[in-house]
This record gives C-alpha cells, sequence and structure tokens, in this order.
C-alpha cells in the first residue's frame, strides 16, 4: 500500500475538493472525445492525402485505441507508484503536446506518430483522473461519482462525430486535434491546485509485458485490418494473427509471474470484475465500429456532407450523457446489473431494426433519429455500468489498477470492432456491406448483455 493511498481525505482542502470532479471529468471527457472525434476526420483526410487507402487511414483511430489500451493498465499501477497529481499532470501536459504535434502533422505518417502518443497520454489520464476523484469520496457516493465521471466519457464518445462534423466542416481536420490545446492547459493550471501527495516506493510496471501486449494488440488489429487486401489465409496475414496472438499470450504469462505486472490479472480473480471486463471488451467492440459505421454510412450512402453527418449523431449523445448519468444515480440502490445488461440489450434493439430496415435513401426523421436516441441510451448505460462494476468490485487502494484494466478491455474491444469494420468494408461500399456490419456490432453487444448476467455488484453501506 503506497503512501498516497494511505493519505487522509482531510489532506484536500474544499478548494481542491470543488475543482477535482471538474478536473477529473475534463480527462476523461478529452480522452474518449479524442476516440471518436477523429471519425469525421477520415474523409477529408482522404481528400488530403489521395495517396492514402481507407484500410490505412483506420489506423489514425485503431493506433490510439492500442496505445491506449496497452497503457492503460500499468498507468493505474504508475498512479499509485507515482502518485495521482503527478501522473494527470503529465498525462495531460504529454495529451496536450501530442494534440498539437497532430494538427500540424504533414504527412499520413507524422500523423500516426503522434497519434500513438496521443493514445500513450490518455492512457494515462484515465485511471490518474478517476483515482483522484475516488479517493476523497464517501462508500455510499462512489456509484454517483462514476456514473458522473463516466458520463462525461459517454457523452464526449458520443458527441465526438457531431462536433468533428462542424469543426471538419467549418476548418479542416486539423481543428479537431487543436481543440485540445486551450483545454488542456486550462486542465494542467487546475491541477497545480490539486494537493501533492507523495506516491509509493515500489517498482515500475512490466516494460518488457507492456511492449508484448501493445505489439500483440497491433498486430492482430493489422492482420484483421489488412484482410480486404491480402485475404485470410494469406502468409503475412497468418502471421500477423499468430504473432499478435502469440505475443497477447506471452505478455498474460509475463503479467501472472512478474511483480509489478503490465496488466493486473490477479483483479480477474473476482468473478465480478472478470465479467466487467467482459462486458467492456464486447461494449468497446459494438461501440467504436458503430460510431465509425454511422459516419461513413450517411457520407457514403446518403450523401451528407461532413456537417451534416455529425449534427446527425448529436441526438444520441445527449440521450447517452443523460442515461449514465442516470444509472450513475440508480446503481447505488439497483445495483449494476441492469445498466449493463439492459443498456446492451438496447443496443441489440437498436442493431436489429438497423440490420433489418437501413434504408438506401435519407430516413432522418422516421429512422436515423430514433435509432439515435435509442442506441445513445444503450450506450450511456453501458459506460457507467461496466465503469461502476469494476471500480466498485475491488478495494479502494486498487481503484486505478481496476479502473487501468477495464478500460483496456474496452479499448482493446474497440480496437478490434475498427479492425473487423476496416476488413468487412471495401473502398467502395454498397448497402449491404453496411448491414453486415450493423450485425456485427449487434452480435457483440448482444454479447456484452449476457456478460452483464452475473453481475450483482453495489456500492457498500459505510
Amino acid at each position: 500500500m503506497t503512501a498516497e493511498t494511505t493519505a487522509p481525505p482531510a489532506a484536500a482542502g474544499p478548494a481542491a475538493r470543488r475543482d477535482v470532479p471538474w478536473l477529473a471529468a475534463g480527462a476523461t471527457f478529452l480522452a474518449m472525445l479524442d476516440a471518436t472525434v477523429a471519425n469525421l476526420a477520415v474523409p477529408d483526410l482522404r481528400a488530403d492525402f489521395p495517396g492514402s487507402s481507407l484500410s490505412g487511414l483506420t489506423w489514425m483511430i485503431t493506433l490510439y485505441a492500442v496505445l491506449f489500451a496497452a497503457l492503460l493498465a500499468p498507468a493505474g499501477r504508475l498512479a499509485d507508484l507515482l502518485g495521482r497529481r503527478t501522473l494527470y499532470q503529465w498525462g495531460v501536459g504529454l495529451f496536450t503536446l501530442a494534440s498539437l504535434g497532430c494538427a500540424l502533422a504533414p504527412n499520413v505518417p507524422v500523423l500516426l506518430a503522434t497519434r500513438g502518443v496521443q493514445g500513450a497520454a490518455a492512457a494515462a489520464m484515465i485511471p490518474a483522473s478517476l483515482a483522484l476523484l475516488l479517493r476523497d469520496t464517501p462508500a455510499g457516493r462512489r456509484a454517483g461519482a462514476i456514473g458522473l465521471w463516466s458520463a462525461a466519457g459517454a457523452f464526449a464518445a458520443a458527441i465526438g462525430p457531431s462536433l468533428g462534423g462542424v469543426l471538419v466542416d467549418q476548418f479542416s481536420w486539423r481543428s479537431l486535434f487543436i481543440i485540445n490545446v486551450p483545454f488542456g492547459l486550462a486542465m494542467l493550471l487546475g491541477g497545480l491546485r490539486l494537493p501533492r501527495a507523495e506516491g509509493g516506493h515500489g517498482r515500475l510496471p512490466d516494460l518488457i509485458g507492456t511492449v508484448l501486449l501493445g505489439g500483440g494488440v497491433g498486430g492482430v488489429a493489422l492482420g484483421v485490418t489488412q484482410t480486404r487486401d491480402w485475404a485470410w489465409t494469406d502468409t503475412r496475414t497468418l502471421a500477423l494473427l499468430i504473432g499478435g496472438a502469440a505475443m497477447v499470450a506471452l505478455a498474460l504469462w509475463r503479467s501472472a509471474r512478474h511483480p509489478v505486472p503490465a496488466l493486473e490479472i490477479s483483479l480477474w480473480r473476482s468473478r465480478r470484475f472478470a465479467f466487467a471486463n467482459a462486458a467492456s471488451f464486447l461494449y468497446g467492440t459494438a461501440l467504436y465500429s458503430w460510431l465509425l459505421l454511422g459516419v461513413l454510412y450517411l457520407t457514403a450512402q446518403w450523401d451528407y456532407s461532413i456537417l451534416k453527418a455529425g449534427l446527425a449523431s448529436t441526438p444520441g449523445a445527449l440521450t447517452a450523457t443523460a442515461a449514465a448519468i442516470v444509472m450513475g444515480r440508480l446503481t447505488g440502490r439497483i445495483g449494476v446489473r441492469p445498466a449493463v445488461t439492459g443498456g446492451a440489450l438496447i443496443m441489440v434493439a437498436s442493431g436489429t431494426w438497423a440490420f433489418a430496415s437501413l434504408p438506401s435513401e435519407p430516413h432522418f426523421l422516421t429512422f436515423w433519429l430514433p435509432v439515435g436516441l435509442l442506441v445513445g441510451t444503450g450506450m450511456g448505460m453501458l459506460s457507467t455500468g461496466t465503469a461502476s462494476a469494476a471500480a466498485l468490485s475491488v478495494d479502494p487502494q486498487r481503484f486505478a489498477g481496476a479502473t487501468g484494466l477495464n478500460t483496456t478491455a474496452r479499448q482493446l474491444g474497440g480496437a478490434l470492432g475498427i479492425a473487423v469494420l476496416a476488413a468487412l468494408l471495401p473502398a467502395h461500399a454498397v448497402h449491404g456491406d453496411f448491414t453486415a456490419i450493423y450485425l456485427f456490432c449487434t452480435l457483440a453487444a448482444g454479447g456484452a448483455a449476457l456478460a452483464g448476467l452475473p453481475l450483482t455488484v453495489r456500492p457498500a453501506k459505510s
């Protein structure tokens, strides 16, 4: 147990306590916003860099998700080792700097490199922000605090396409990253007021295991993405898939034996935590592919402008936020199962509707709007439910590690979802190609519903 973990709550003054929820929400908002706001950059990037393929450009999204996922769990351990405030400040600072680098990128390789740095910084921001938030929150109010924190992330993920559409239409894809800079600077200044707490004196997380995890996930994602160009049976595809899976297996093997593992898989001994991670993985798979698919469908099939496509996604963002806040307040009384399984089933209903009656001609009021409102509600419920289930399944001293590992699961699912989308969706997609991906999203959401059935976590009474 670190010195920071044992620090008394009173160490944080009243002003700092009032600041913490906003700073924590700001961190998760920026991290999750950049996971989806870049979706709207893909059409504009193809115009700026005509030599790049669609599958290549989707790596701007996949690479962020892979680095985000691979480093989340180690970042959770670093939050305990270095101190929540220290990791928060470093994460926000690096994220802001990387955002500026993305905005100034002269070509696709530089953009991909800076996006990778962005993903790594986002990985530091997530566990540090939630650990800061929960450190001074009484046990009976933790579910509500997690709900508000999750609502910020759910709103960011859902509003990303809308905001991205406005920015790209009025300015360019570079504005998607410039907008992070003033917010990041404001959060850095606010973070200076956070109480400084001493970190622990343990060892750094396993570097080799972290590299194996990131390389393995990246290899599998690249293999799935390239199946459209190479085919599943191509030697290169098989090498990437088998090699990536082997690297992930080695990372898990090292994590089971290393004193400071890349993945704190000992948490999976908790049945509730394991099911929360499974639900989070499948939720991420459905979420990221659904959001990117919507943008591509509206622009390619309905001939919407980027601005119009972004605005068409706004109603779902509003219901996602409302559902996350409401479920955050209710989980303290009813547990997390209704949020996870109920939200997933709502996504299943939305996906079934889209798969069965996806119109080839624009039908916004009779199809897109109601489906968007419905799926947004499910996404908001799932976001709060999976985060609450993970955090409330462990002791307060392990909040950072548990949050990191759970969000890792969601990001890994997101990377897989984007890779599957890139593999299933050809460069000149027709109507049937889009319905096939909606079916994939529906099946993933159905798996999340099943994973949520064993969850009955409630916060402690004291």
